[in-house]
């Protein structure tokens, strides 16, 4: 293989990507390889593009010699028209995160459904799927759905705020599964879905930092349940204790974020990730986050110390 073909430069186009994990996770895994891999985010709130830009940045990226780009909100759909070709799975979901950028051609493919199917694989690789509820109807649920309901669930019941919002992705999926039962229900019904479950998967934004707290009352639970959340920042969110607590098999959300690199990283690559080694990196970056926040705490507390001293002294 040529100097070049060993050599990477890639992109994560979105709103508030600055913080994101996926550039450390792949310029890790490259090192690791021996390949040389540049990995830079592009934040439309910075740069002070509107989210319909993302046909002009994948063509400013073509020219600028870029391998390929990561693709998340607000763009997985808008950047739809601006591709040459899709993946069968990015079709169906009707998402792109992942584009290839191969001799001037955008190729688009969907590594959210495969990342969420490869860490349920081996994160609960015995976990009965007769029954799933899941809660969250968003962009990130229609990946995760089709990922359930290509690991073998018979019925699938989509609970979301808006009831309507999940009753109409239950007849996406339904005309994608025509064989499962696929229901779209509103929350009220969660008290009566989660004991029929085998298992349940959090695809809402609780659980994060900025929504602490869960999204349903987690003494529905019982040991014979599995737990599976998509949140990561915490990577211990408040379901993924309680359910670790009661005895459930539990899937924590860096699962999917590690899983969807690792299949993007082979794409934009042709190399295989090591996804142990990848869960590793992440759980350290996660930790020295969590180590840099405290730190910030306990600086701010100091010096709001330091501030009432002075007042009191002045």
């Amino acid at each position: 293989m040529s100097s070049r073909a060993e050599s990477f430069l890639l992109g994560l186009i979105g709103e508030g990507v600055l913080p994101s994990l996926t550039p450390a996770l792949h310029e890790g895994e490259a090192d690791r390889q021996g390949l040389r891999l540049l990995y830079r985010p592009i934040d439309l709130l910075e740069v002070g593009l509107p989210p319909a830009a993302v046909g002009d940045l994948l063509e400013a990226a073509a020219r600028l010699g870029f391998n390929g780009l990561n693709v998340t909100h607000p763009c997985k759909q808008l950047v739809l028209p601006f591709l040459d070709a899709v993946s069968d799975d990015a079709r169906r979901l009707g998402a792109v995160n992942t584009v290839l950028i191969q001799d001037g051609r955008f190729i688009g493919h969907n590594t959210d459904f495969s990342g969420f199917g490869s860490a349920f694989a081996a994160g609960l690789p015995h976990a009965a799927v007769h029954r799933v509820v899941q809660l969250g109807a968003g962009g990130a649920g229609s990946a995760v759905a089709y990922a359930v309901l290509g690991a073998g669930a018979q019925t699938l019941d989509l609970v979301d705020v808006d009831a309507g919002r999940a009753a109409d992705r239950a007849a996406e999926l339904r005309r994608l599964f025509p064989d499962r039962t696929i229901t779209g229900r509103g929350t009220a019904e969660l008290a009566r879905l989660v004991p029929q479950a085998d298992g349940l998967v959090n695809c809402t934004p609780m659980g994060m930092k900025e929504h602490p707290g869960a999204s349903f009352d987690l003494e529905l639970l019982t040991p014979r349940h599995w737990v599976a959340d998509i949140v990561y920042r915490p990577i211990e969110t408040a379901l993924v204790q309680f359910a670790r607590s009661r005895g459930c098999q539990v899937l924590d959300g860096g699962r999917m974020a590690v899983g969807q690199a690792a299949d993007a990283f082979r794409l934009f690559t042709g190399r295989e990730a090591n996804a142990g080694r990848m869960r590793a990196h992440f759980l350290d970056l996660i930790s020295k986050e969590g180590s840099a926040l405290e730190g910030i705490s306990h600086l701010g507390g100091a010096q709001e110390s330091d501030s009432r001293l002075s007042r009191a002294a002045g």
